[in-house]
């Protein structure tokens, strides 16, 4: 399988070539080469380790949106059984940055809403580049709402730059759509359960990141503005997007440590990008088990605490 690489990745890619240039010359021959190989598999394991680890801000950036990064749709099968698609927001289209329906995950009925971004140039196109317009988040409104009416948990995938900020957007109510799933979400009347698997940018990620539990996986972004977008805005040039990301502290460790997500979804060593079916199972268990405890809780309790949850967000303590 042919994979892509970040410029900071090089290294590993350079060792893994020569990897299997090797294996493959052991092949083709009679010299045992095997020893050799299985150095340089060593040396590469610690230089994945240590690149991923030592990876900064604007590095993780990248990361978040890695190329080969899996997105909603790719984690669909992996995760859930018996996926039934609904479209349209029964008003005006059916918006395909945001995908949903209805699912099995571990034997349990959950509604599923998250971001597609699309691979290629045609679906990107197609599915705006997960930036949805306000259809979108009302269909996902519709949604929960439906969960809700057949006692259906919710699960959310978030993986998006933002909101599509167009001219057609704002004509349709992008502020008020999104505003209107905050407030519903926030009294939604099952367990809603939040996780990022991309980026998360602004209110695009906000209208469908409102729950019980707020997860980002190991390598993801979440922040209110991209690194690009605030350094075109504070540095009026792009290319001081390292220093924004520095400023924002927008990884999983920095919410983390500030206590804005309940924890963090590990991935596998050389991240989601290269092993998607591990990552996929080390997500299904962390949903899991929040999932089966939030069901225990009664309703009344349950909202009680996702206010508590909320109202506490941002809370600064200066001692």
């Amino acid at each position: 399988m042919a994979y892509s690489y970040l410029e900071f990745e090089r290294p590993i890619a350079e060792l893994t070539e020569k990897i299997d240039e090797l294996s493959q010359m052991g092949a083709d021959s009679e010299v045992n080469i095997a020893d050799e190989v299985e150095r340089l598999r060593k040396k590469r394991d610690k230089l994945v380790e240590q690149t991923y680890s030592k990876a900064d801000r604007g590095q993780m950036a990248q990361l978040s949106r890695h190329p080969d990064r899996p997105n909603f749709l790719d984690y669909v099968p992996m995760l859930f059984d018996d996926f039934q698609e609904l479209h349209g927001d029964r008003a005006f289209a059916d918006d395909g940055a945001i995908v949903g329906g209805i699912a099995k995950f571990r034997e349990l009925s959950v509604m599923i809403v998250g971001h597609q971004k699309g691979r290629n140039t045609k679906e990107k196109l197609k599915r705006n580049f997960g930036m949805a317009r306000p259809e979108g988040y009302r269909k996902a409104l519709r949604l929960f709402k439906l969960a809700e009416r057949f006692d259906m948990p919710v699960l959310t995938f978030i993986d998006t730059a933002g909101a599509w900020p167009g001219i057609d957007a704002e004509e349709r109510g992008q502020s008020e759509a999104i505003a209107r799933n905050l407030m519903d979400l926030a009294v939604l009347k099952v367990p809603v359960i939040c996780t990022v698997i991309g980026e998360g940018g602004s209110g695009g990620a906000l209208a469908i990141g409102v729950g019980d539990r707020l997860f980002m996986q190991q390598l993801t972004i979440y922040s209110v503005i991209s690194p690009e977008g605030c350094a075109a805005i504070l540095w009026r040039d792009r290319k001081f997007a390292d220093e924004a990301a520095e400023a924002l502290k927008p990884t999983a460790k920095d919410l983390e440590t500030l206590n804005l997500i309940d924890a963090i979804i590990p991935e596998p060593a050389e991240g989601a990008h290269r092993n998607p079916e591990a990552a996929a199972e080390m997500m299904a268990d962390v949903l899991d088990k929040a999932l089966r405890e939030l069901l225990k809780t009664p309703v009344e309790k349950l909202l009680e605490a996702r206010e508590a949850r909320l109202r506490q967000l941002g809370v600064f303590n200066g001692e």
